[in-house]
């Protein structure tokens, strides 16, 4: 899910440093992200994640971050989800400890783990490391009666002259980009399906510059897990129209329409090429809140190197990163293609999918 519009998104002070920073050009090779960390002692990684009161139980601020970083457990405040925040570092100490050695974490008599600060007990509010399952939001409205006024909606006008849309099917590209499209499952943030078929899509432009991203990965051992790709408008206004407030930023406004409806940005993560799992990464897909943020301090070393590693193979090949999320690349040329509101099931090569790689 992603809003478009041009936002300056204010740089989250960062409290401590796991990988040089990110090259601003844009040929950065995923080979330059440096050493790749080890990963934490098992003990700790149902450890970390938030700590804080549930969103569903009021202003879920101030959050208490449970991260590791170059070898230390560290323990970040952050006092809202506002992305102007900054955290401020409370806690640190070796990853060769245990937990039950800092009074500070606690299992509560409910199990849930917990950080203690004085008299307050502050649950854990995030999912564990290996947790699969989609961070869910509250619909402003139910999603079937949404879809019907969305169906029968149509997309902005626009003047000026474009491309003519060329819609590749990525899995027909390369063996090693697969699959996960929550949007044709209930696993998605919205916990209804909104897609008819698990299928992906982009411009062949933008899908010719995913694949060599993706050559660049495999030989480190990783392939491609595409999440969403093209989406037809009609869904876009499903997101903004079920979305409350605080979570707009990670949706885009129908009334200028999305690039994913232009079929020139993906959201996708990294998966092992040995085992076919999905990498671990600092947040969840789709998740809204600050650990989306490209630059979100929390998590682990080999998080946080795994999410700067895709960054940087995307990038190398004309993508960028959406500011609010970090598994969401635009292609370059997004503003030469036009906001199309074909269903996957009604797509063929006279309405711009190309029928042959």
């Amino acid at each position: 899910m992603l809003r478009h519009r041009s936002r300056l998104l204010a740089c989250i002070a960062l409290c401590f440093a796991c990988l040089p920073a990110l090259p601003a050009a844009q040929n950065a090779s995923p080979n330059d992200a440096g050493a790749k960390p080890t990963d934490i002692p098992k003990r700790w990684k149902p450890w970390i994640g938030e700590y804080g009161w549930p969103p569903e139980n009021g202003d879920p601020s101030p959050a208490y971050i449970l991260s590791e970083s170059g070898g230390s457990i560290v323990i970040l405040k952050r006092e809202s989800n506002s992305s102007k925040t900054t955290y401020e570092s409370l806690e640190r100490f070796s990853v060769g400890s245990s937990p039950a050695d800092h009074g500070s974490l606690q299992v509560r008599d409910d199990g849930k783990r917990a950080f203690v600060l004085g008299d307050v007990s502050w649950g854990k509010i995030t999912p564990d490391l290996n947790g699969r399952t989609q961070v869910l939001i509250h619909p402003v409205r139910p999603v079937a009666e949404l879809r019907a006024e969305a169906l029968k909606a149509s997309p902005p006008e626009e003047n000026g002259s474009f491309r003519k849309p060329e819609l590749v099917e990525l899995t027909t590209l390369d063996a090693a980009i697969h699959l996960e499209i929550r949007y044709a499952t209930t696993n998605d943030f919205l916990g209804t399906p909104v897609y008819t078929q698990a299928r992906a899509f982009l411009q062949r432009p933008a899908a010719e510059a995913l694949v060599r991203a993706l050559h660049k990965l495999q030989p480190l051992g990783y392939g491609l897990l595409i999440h969403d790709a093209y989406r037809p408008w009609y869904v876009t206004k499903i997101f903004w129209d079920a979305t409350p407030p605080e979570g707009k930023i990670f949706v885009a406004d129908p009334k200028e329409g999305s690039r994913h409806n232009r079929g020139c940005a993906v959201d996708l993560t990294l998966y092992d090429i040995a085992t076919g799992k999905p990498i671990e990464m600092p947040g969840t897909y789709d998740e809204m809140s600050p650990r989306s943020f490209p630059d979100y301090p929390g998590g682990t070393s080999l998080q946080r190197w795994h999410r700067d590693l895709l960054r940087r193979a995307m990038e190398s090949e004309g993508f960028t990163v959406y500011e609010h999320e970090w598994w969401h690349f635009d292609y370059k040329d997004w503003h030469e293609y036009p906001i199309l509101n074909i269903k996957f099931e009604d797509l063929h090569s006279g309405q711009g999918l190309a029928s042959t790689p």
